[in-house]
């Protein structure tokens, strides 16, 4: 808490001033591009998406399309089909938002992020998906899920993905490249079994670590504190 991942996400995610450094989309500051044309080009599911007004969880996923008005219903209504069930919460169309936990809610909004990315598909395009702490309200199969759909995507549909998380063993078990952070600065870089080390984690969280490889995913590193 507090290393400074939300505020690095926010700067990439040009929602905040990156005082030290300049941050950059296709050769264009950030801070050049107009916010209706960043939306169409990232979605964020920020750590505590509030809604302090009620709507159907469809109307929800819905605003993901508001920064494309040209695309036509059909278009729209085959996103919030498969968005819906990529999230596991088809079930809960019909609901109100309001009446849906805070574990339900999160995965309405990541349907909502995921009808936004997906909906630029220009040969060129440059889509992103920006997650923070996106499971801290998920039970371990939901969280899972979400991981997994967020890794399949970029297989599928060519786009880049940062997560911002507190379990170690998630990011190394979901991750490719991993960002250790402590006090707002780079503790290590690289793939999970470079930056999951017992030395860097001690550095970080100030407790002995042990680092193993996973008894079920051969080649990733398991991390045990204590």
């Amino acid at each position: 808490n507090g290393a400074g991942k939300s505020t690095l996400l926010g700067t990439l995610a040009g929602e905040l001033p990156g005082d030290d450094a300049a941050v950059s989309l296709g050769n264009r500051a950030l801070t050049d591009w107009p916010v209706d044309e960043l939306a169409r080009s990232r979605a964020v599911l920020p750590q505590s998406p509030g809604l302090g007004f009620d709507l159907g969880v469809t109307e929800v996923v819905a605003m993901g399309g508001y920064p494309f008005p040209e695309m036509g219903k059909h278009a729209l209504d085959t996103l919030l089909d498969r968005a819906l069930t990529l999230a596991d919460v088809g079930h809960l169309a019909t609901r109100s938002y309001q009446s849906l936990s805070g574990g339900e809610q999160q995965r309405v909004q990541f349907a909502r992020a995921l009808v936004q990315v997906l909906a630029c598909r220009t040969a060129d395009s440059y889509r992103a998906l920006l997650l923070d702490e996106p499971i801290s309200s998920l039970d371990p199969r939901h969280q899972l899920l979400l991981l997994g759909t967020a890794r399949n995507l970029c297989r599928t549909d060519a786009l880049a993905v940062l997560v911002v998380l507190h379990d170690v063993n998630l990011a190394a078990r979901w991750c490719d490249r991993l960002v250790l952070l402590a006090d707002g600065r780079t503790v290590a870089s690289g793939t999970p079994a470079d930056v999951l080390t017992p030395p860097n984690l001690a550095t970080v969280y100030g407790i002995p670590a042990t680092v193993m490889e996973s008894p079920v995913h051969r080649g990733v590193p398991m991390v045990v504190f204590g």
